[in-house]
């Protein structure tokens, strides 16, 4: 396997890591990129390019996991565990549960299983990412200009089980590629009294399970595309991609409660506009 390849491999990472968590749409920027870029590697057939787009989401899966990793050992009921003998930590009295992630996970995996073969038919094209992208845009602009003007949830520790179920349901949205889960949730959850960084920690929160899931059960099928001439790819592409995961993540979650949607809206609606008038 040639340099120039290690290096695309390297730039695919960079662009999920950099798009997955923000809510610009990281599986609506990979399928543009396949369209005009991917495709254009002879070894690459189509289930082991889709087997390589698993791998390098999973390196993102993993920076949330580190950023938020008290948090999933408290979801989890692990930190009882790892306390030291004598040790007392103090325990907010309302704090959020696993059971507010099932409940906001529970519409998006009913709907995605009922039409999971339709989207993939229909929906992953460059044209429906467009639409996606446009709409999901004007869905974060409505957001920033229709929320409550204080935010009844400042924290996600605050967040009810019937704002976690409403989340959920307008996550359903982003199963169309291009409108962005973290879009979604994130639009939803402030429209829902929610802070942005609020929603945006539920939003992370909630993509970390649905995400694994999905990956693994697909790296479970195609385990056997997993050859000594794809793995350097896949390797280069999920450290790329968990790196500027970690990095992007950060980043983000220190600036959106500053900078809220309108400016991530905009970058997608130019985005769309670029693509479609050099692509078609």
């Amino acid at each position: 396997m040639d340099f120039l390849t290690i290096l695309k491999a390297i730039i695919l990472g960079i662009v999920e890591g950099l798009t997955e968590f923000a809510p610009v749409s990281s599986t609506g920027h990979m399928v543009i990129v396949d369209d005009m870029w991917l495709q254009s590697e002879q070894f690459l057939t189509k289930y082991v390019a889709n087997t390589f787009k698993i791998v390098i989401q999973l390196g993102s899966i993993l920076a949330v996991l580190i950023i938020f990793r008290n948090r999933f050992i408290d979801l989890l009921g692990l930190n009882r565990f790892m306390k030291k003998k004598g040790q007392v930590t103090a325990v907010p009295q309302k704090r959020l549960k696993l059971t507010h992630v099932i409940v906001g996970l529970i519409p998006a995996a009913v709907i995605g299983l009922l039409f999971d073969d339709y989207i993939d038919e229909y929906l992953f094209s460059t044209r429906t990412v467009l639409l996606g992208l446009v709409i999901g845009a004007l869905l974060m602009i409505a957001a920033d200009k229709f929320r409550p003007a204080v935010p009844k949830v400042e924290t996600v520790d605050q967040i009810t089980y019937k704002q976690a179920l409403s989340v959920g349901l307008i996550q359903c949205l982003s199963l169309w590629p291009g409108f962005s889960r973290s879009g979604s949730t994130i639009s939803g959850g402030v429209l829902l009294g929610m802070s942005h960084r609020a929603a945006a920690d539920f939003t992370f929160i909630m993509a970390v399970p649905i995400m694994a899931g999905a990956s693994l059960l697909t790296l479970m099928k195609n385990w056997q595309y997993f050859t000594l001439d794809s793995l350097p790819f896949f390797i280069a592409g999920f450290i790329s991609a968990f790196v500027f995961a970690l990095i992007s993540i950060r980043f983000f979650l220190k600036l959106i409660n500053k900078i809220k949607l309108v400016p991530f809206a905009v970058y997608r609606i130019v985005l769309a506009v670029v693509v479609y008038i050099v692509y078609f």
